[in-house]
């Protein structure tokens, strides 16, 4: 299993600077992230995809947090769908199915990729994404309030899918919301399956500390190691 971290927000909900970096309870939330990633017995190789002004901080921190399953830093691209592109071609050759997780979400459990990627074969299809009930309906919109789809959270497809769906949408030039959505768009089906509640995503300073309290929590009640549940 390859693993495509994207990394490359610019955090300016949270007060500018590389989002990935900001401090969760003394520790880069892309920390959280990674290791969480590495933490699943199917993670062969993890990509982070970088801003390119932070290439050098997001280097030494994966260095000094000794996280062992990296085995490359490129810098991302104009859009999520580039520095996706861009993280997808520097993965080893050898996975066969790629997860794509945002650095964002730090909260995911470890062992959550090997269950998804059991749930992948047993269904026989191009990708699984998790999904949990809410009582909003949760969209992304552009500058004009346009939607743009639903929010983004890990993803897992079989790799020559994903690849060949870029490829697609290269020639066709074709955005999409996200991974799922461009898969769809190749003709494949997608499942969503159970998530975890618990996973936010990190954007304002509001997600911030809901994401320190529960980090707290699970570090009280002994869950964990060094703040991953």
């Amino acid at each position: 299993m390859g693993v495509v971290v994207p990394a490359a927000g610019a955090g300016r909900r949270l007060g500018g600077g590389a989002k990935a970096l900001v401090r969760l309870n003394g520790r880069a939330m892309l920390a959280y992230t990674v290791e969480a990633m590495e933490a699943n017995h199917c993670t062969t190789a993890v990509v982070v995809v970088s801003h390119p002004d932070t290439l050098e901080a997001t280097a030494k921190l994966l260095a000094d947090e000794g996280l062992a399953k990296v085995t490359a830093l490129v810098a991302g691209g104009p859009t999520r769908q580039a520095s996706v592109a861009a993280g997808l071609r520097a993965l080893p050759p050898e996975p066969g199915y790629v997860v794509v997780h945002d650095a964002a979400r730090p909260l995911v459990a470890p062992g959550t990729i090997d269950r998804m990627l059991e749930l992948l074969l047993e269904a026989g299809l191009a990708g699984v994404v998790p999904g949990v009930p809410v009582i909003d309906t949760i969209r992304r919109v552009d500058a004009a309030q346009r939607s743009t789809g639903i929010v983004d959270r890990e993803q897992l497809f079989v790799r020559e899918v994903l690849e060949a769906a870029y490829r697609l949408a290269l020639r066709d030039g074709a955005e999409a919301a996200d991974e799922a959505a461009l898969i769809e768009l190749a003709g494949h089906s997608v499942q969503v399956v159970p998530g975890d509640p618990e996973n936010l995503k990190v954007t304002t300073p509001l997600d911030l500390a809901i994401a320190e309290t529960l980090l707290a929590r699970r570090r009280g009640s002994g869950a964990g190691a060094r703040g991953i549940p």
